[in-house]
């Protein structure tokens, strides 16, 4: 397992973050909790043992393989992107034209390629959004210097945990990037996704290897026409209440754990009062 140390200019970093593949990362799942199974958790504690025993299997969609490839373009730059994804596909000779995703031939040679293909109007979108990042004044800033996809890995309440994080800026902490439909329902969105509390869980995990409190930024960018790229700045009071709320869960999980019980949260019945 290649664990190499990254290194920047801030002493505190030296040692922090790991570079490993995300084969490794994910694969690291039973032994070490993360934001996104501390969110499942949080809303279904009996489906999260379940997928912790291999019973239910993560659902891959293709948006799934868009984000994250427009993550690999946008954060570890092209020669990765182009090392790790093959592209394009056979030319229908009757055409002249590319064979559709759907076909015979495309799935045969994506099959042949072993490394997840993308079709042309797939690379286009990819390429789309990391011009509208790079376009984007403050989100080129935030990504001029920094660490991509670095791990990292410590005790967190008690329970070893570990953090994927998409981009930590020397001077600017972590950064998020999140690709959307629409930028105007963002901030819904991240409600529904329970964003504050992913970053909120990074931010711990964090400051408890490091002994600082950074601040966290967002990126958006749209997966269609305009492609229009923001930046937020997570606030402190939203973070400190997700910061809370996942402590709680921990605490929770603790306690099923020692149990082995693991509920729905709808075995007691429920009031319905309202329309």
């Amino acid at each position: 397992m290649n664990r190499d140390r990254v290194f920047t200019r801030r002493s505190w970093d030296t040692g922090v973050l790991i570079r490993e593949s995300a084969e490794v990362y994910h694969a690291q799942a039973c032994t070490y909790l993360s934001s996104h199974q501390l969110a499942e958790f949080r809303r279904d504690p009996l489906l999260y043992r379940k997928k912790q025993l291999g019973l239910v299997r993560e659902e891959d969609r293709p948006a799934y393989l868009i984000g994250r490839a427009a993550h690999v373009l946008i954060l570890e730059g092209r020669e990765v992107f182009e090392r790790e994804y093959a592209f394009g596909g056979p030319v229908n000779p009757k055409t002249g034209q590319p064979f559709g995703s759907r076909t015979k031939a495309f799935q045969e040679w994506a099959k042949a390629q072993a490394k997840p293909a993308l079709t042309d109007e797939q690379a286009a979108l990819i390429e789309n959004l990391n011009g509208a990042v790079q376009a984007h004044e403050h989100a080129a800033t935030l990504l001029a210097e920094g660490v991509p996809e670095g791990v990292i890995r410590a005790e967190y309440c008690g329970v070893a945990s570990q953090a994927r994080l998409d981009w930590l800026n020397p001077e600017r902490g972590i950064v998020d990037l999140k690709t959307c439909d629409n930028l105007d329902w963002l901030q819904m969105d991240a409600r529904s996704y329970e964003y504050a509390h992913q970053m909120a869980f990074y931010r711990a995990l964090l400051t408890s290897v490091i002994g600082s409190v950074l601040p966290v930024h967002m990126i958006a960018v749209e997966k269609r026409e305009p492609f229009r790229c923001g930046v937020w700045r997570m606030g402190e009071e939203v973070l400190g209440v997700g910061q809370k709320q996942n402590e709680e869960g921990i605490e929770r999980l603790k306690v099923c754990r020692e149990c082995d019980h693991w509920p729905t949260g709808y075995e007691d019945i429920r009031v319905f009062d309202w329309i």
